[in-house]
């Protein structure tokens, strides 16, 4: 049985929706779907004594052996539900949970969702179960009784969470490495993100004629696959294909898949795809965008590319350009392939004729600076005068060098004569005003 109930916080229908394509994403078989409309969640029951009892009597009707909710309950409050539904309850989170398990095909992200399904699952085991508050024997050389089944189970937990962190931690120093060297040989990484089932990994296939799982279903890929993509005049970059976002994603998953996520935040470009024929796609954009916040990829310069123009009435493949004639927005159909070469072209003219290429100097009270550029593999030469300033020659996407300087905190310099110092540094990011030193 699906709950969703209108909270009066958005698009009822849209969201309802939504909650039954996650629901047949998981494999469940819908026998009833409760509606309703509150002002705020009963503190005990969530949808109020009377909701409840029209529950279990709609439960009981369907024999349903599962209550899924679509809003985010407290522990206590599935308990609770629990034993008035006589039956299992799942929130909207432990969902979403289910069908990343279900997804999960490679050893990382298998690792991910099981991390993140404990995390969930610790904060449901404090007084969950009266079974759970038994204790057990103690044993030889402890002190009065053993540990009680709640402690012994919070204590396995905590266990494997930590077990599972560094198996994690180990994932990201193996990606860094990956990053390192893509970094030597100078390829750019786009990364596609958007909604889930906008269509990202038809894209993704269409474009670099992978093989990537692709379904019409919500979340239907959860592992970032990356493969070589040709670009005219023979140009050759990344492109990485990330798991989808979606409305309320729990914080634990997002945690959890931070090292796939951060395919994303060190992309020179995302490429954001969204469902044109979505009516609700403008909202999705902006849901995409506090994911893309959280992870701290929401300041990466971002190409919109609007898919499936084969189910809009009337759209053609087009590209949409702003008032500096800079490409903004693509339109294209992956499944038809039409606009393809229009994305190809736009990769081309974003990535590689916006590079920064020449000489800057570097003062050394800049050294953190001229540290990320060697890090990032930008220095193709490096000359020092009399005054110690360093004189780097660089070539690297202009996304990156904005980057590099924004998280060495200073302005970004542009070619030209050699600086004594930087002096009322202006927002990182931005051109750098080249003030010099007076002889007094």
């Amino acid at each position: 049985m699906l709950v969703h109930l209108d909270m009066h916080t958005g698009d009822f229908q849209s969201d309802r929706i939504e909650f039954e394509d996650l629901a047949r994403s998981a494999g469940a078989e819908v026998v009833a779907i409760l509606g309703g409309s509150r002002h705020k969640p009963d503190a005990g029951l969530y949808i109020g004594s009377g909701k409840a009892a029209e529950a279990a009597a709609a439960c009981a009707a369907g024999e349903a052996e599962v209550a899924i909710f679509n809003h985010d309950l407290s522990p206590s409050q599935e308990r609770n539900l629990e034993k008035v539904l006589q039956c299992r309850v799942l929130s909207r989170a432990g969902l979403i949970l289910d069908i990343f398990a279900k997804r999960a095909r490679t050893h990382e992200g298998k690792l991910q969702v099981e991390l993140a399904q404990l995390q969930h699952l610790s904060t449901r085991l404090v007084r969950g179960w009266t079974h759970l508050e038994r204790q057990a024997g103690g044993g030889i050389g402890l002190a009065g009784p053993g540990e009680t089944q709640l402690e012994l189970d919070r204590r396995l937990v905590k266990d494997r969470m930590a077990h599972l962190k560094k198996q994690l931690e180990d994932v990201r120093r193996h990606r860094a490495l990956s990053r390192s060297a893509r970094k030597r040989n100078e390829t750019p990484l786009v990364s596609i993100v958007g909604y889930t089932n906008a269509g990202k990994s038809t894209l993704f296939n269409a474009m670099t004629g992978a093989a990537a799982y692709a379904a019409d279903q919500l979340f239907a890929t959860l592992d970032t696959t990356i493969r070589k993509l040709q670009l005219p005049a023979d140009q050759e970059i990344l492109l990485a294909d990330t798991v989808g976002f979606i409305r309320d994603l729990p914080h634990d998953l997002v945690a959890a898949f931070r090292a796939t996520l951060e395919e994303a935040r060190e992309a020179d470009l995302l490429v954001h795809v969204v469902d044109a024929a979505d009516p609700e796609h403008e909202t999705r954009i902006e849901q995409v965008q506090a994911v893309l916040k959280e992870i701290e990829a929401d300041e990466l310069p971002v190409l919109y590319v609007f898919n499936k123009i084969d189910l809009v009435l009337g759209e053609k493949p087009r590209v949409e350009r702003d008032p500096q004639g800079f490409p903004r927005r693509v339109f294209l159909s992956a499944r038809t392939s039409d606009g393809l070469d229009a994305l190809r072209n736009v990769l081309s003219e974003l990535i590689f004729t916006d590079l920064f290429e020449g000489e800057i100097a570097v003062p050394p009270q800049q050294g953190k600076l001229r540290a990320l550029l060697f890090d990032a593999h930008a220095v193709q030469q490096e000359r020092v005068d009399t005054k110690g300033v360093s004189h780097l020659t660089l070539r690297l996407p202009m996304a990156r060098y904005e980057r590099v300087c924004r998280e060495a905190g200073v302005p970004m310099a542009q070619p030209g004569p050699a600086l004594e110092s930087w002096e009322e540094l202006p927002a990182a990011g931005k051109p750098a005003k080249r003030i010099k030193k007076s002889a007094a």
